[in-house]
C-alpha cells in the first residue's frame, strides 16, 4: 500500500508522514532526504553542483536506504542521517533537486522502493508523478504564515525571513518546469491551519482505513 503526501514547505509533512509510518508500521521515505544525500555524496566527492551529467550519475549510483520503524537515512551503506541536516547539505540539496536526471535517478528509485513494501512518501510530486495510482493520496496545506511559523520553531529562525524564504520557495516549486507542485485530482485536501498534529493524524488514519476496508474503485 502507498500513502502519497504532498504539500508545499512547512505544511508539517514530514512529521506527520513520519508518524503516520509508525502507527500502520509502514516505512517512511522521506523524498527531501534522498536529495540530500546524493548532495552529501556530491559535496564529499567534490562534483561541481551545475555539472547536470555528473549529479545524475551520481543519483544513479547512490544507495539510499530506508527501513520500516527507523527514521535513519543510509547511503551506500553509511548512517548519514546527521551528515544531510547540515547546512552546506541542504544548501546544495536545493540545487541538486533542481536537476531535472537527479529527480528522475530518484524518482525510479522511489518507485523501487515502494513496489515491495508498503511506504508512506511525502514530497512534491509523489502522488501526481511518482506514485499516480496510491490508493491514498493527501495535499498537505497550511495558511503561509502558519507555515513560516511552524519552519522558525523547528529551524529556530526569523519568521520574517522564513516566511520570505517560504514565499519563494512556493513559487519555485509551483512554477518550475519538471514535476511541479500541484494537487492531484483525487487527492484529498487538508488544511491544517487550525488542526493539531494530532487531528491530522487521525484524518490520514481514516482515510487509509476506508480505502482498505471498501477495497479499491469505491471513494
Amino acid at each position: 500500500m502507498i500513502v502519497a503526501i504532498d504539500g508545499p514547505a512547512g505544511a508539517g509533512k514530514s512529521t506527520i508522514a513520519r508518524a503516520i509510518a509508525q502507527r500502520l508500521g509502514f516505512t517512511y521515505i522521506d523524498t527531501g532526504a534522498m536529495y540530500r544525500a546524493v548532495a552529501l555524496w556530491a559535496l564529499r566527492v567534490g562534483v561541481d553542483l551545475d555539472d547536470l551529467h555528473r549529479l545524475e550519475q551520481l543519483a544513479r549510483q547512490a544507495r539510499i536506504e530506508f527501513a520500516a520503524g527507523e527514521t535513519i537515512v543510509r547511503l551506500n551503506g553509511e548512517d548519514v542521517t546527521a551528515a544531510i541536516r547540515e547546512a552546506p547539505v541542504s544548501e546544495a540539496a536545493s540545487k541538486v533537486s533542481m536537476a531535472p536526471g537527479v529527480r528522475r535517478a530518484m524518482r525510479e528509485e522511489q518507485r523501487r522502493i515502494g513496489a515491495s513494501q508498503s511506504v508512506v512518501m511525502e514530497g512534491r510530486d509523489i502522488g501526481t508523478v511518482v506514485f499516480p495510482d496510491a490508493q491514498v493520496k493527501i495535499y498537505l496545506d497550511a495558511a503561509p504564515e502558519v507555515r513560516a511559523v511552524r519552519r522558525a520553531a523547528e529551524s529556530g529562525g526569523a519568521v520574517a525571513e522564513i516566511a520570505q524564504e517560504i514565499a519563494e520557495r512556493d513559487h519555485r516549486d509551483r512554477t518550475r518546469t519538471e514535476a511541479p507542485l500541484t494537487q492531484a485530482p483525487d487527492a484529498e485536501y487538508l488544511d491544517t491551519t487550525r488542526l493539531s498534529p494530532a487531528e491530522v493524524e487521525e484524518a490520514i488514519l481514516k482515510l487509509v482505513r476506508e480505502r482498505t476496508s471498501n477495497g479499491k474503485g469505491h471513494h
